[in-house]
């Protein structure tokens, strides 16, 4: 939380509750929250790759049955924007990696290398560069 003085509405350096070390620093915290972010735009990604899936066979059976044309004309809008979401998720995978990337190199110049978060960011960044590789196929 931040004070306030009564007779100013600046705040001051020398108040207890003002933590200004570690500003722009990455931390073992920030690795775990990165590495986290990351693995949950994975399983977003797969969540919205098995929804296209889902729509896509959907869309096939209505076409096959003859459905209505308006109700096809809804499913395709459906489909569309489930389809639309996936380079949008991709794209926010490719920034979190890098800041994963990123707070992990700068983690290890200041000569802190190990540890199971280390070994989880790690693991995560091959999972997924593995995921990009197999998707530019």
């Amino acid at each position: 939380m931040l004070h306030f003085s009564p007779k100013s509405s600046v705040l001051s350096p020398s108040d207890p509750s003002l933590n200004f070390k570690g500003l722009g620093m990455a931390t073992v915290r920030n690795l775990k929250i990165k590495t986290s972010s990351c693995k949950r735009i994975v399983k977003e990604l797969h969540s919205y790759e098995k929804e296209v899936e889902r729509e896509a066979a959907k869309t096939a059976d209505m076409k096959e049955r003859g459905a209505d044309a308006y109700d096809l004309k809804q499913q395709e809008n459906v489909l569309a924007e489930s389809r639309m979401m996936i380079p949008d998720c991709r794209k926010r995978l490719e920034a979190s990696l890098a800041d994963l990337k990123g707070t992990l190199a700068e983690l290890e110049e200041g000569n802190e290398k190990e540890g199971p978060e280390f070994e989880d960011a790690r693991s995560t960044i091959i999972e997924v560069e593995k995921l990009f590789q197999t998707t530019e196929a």
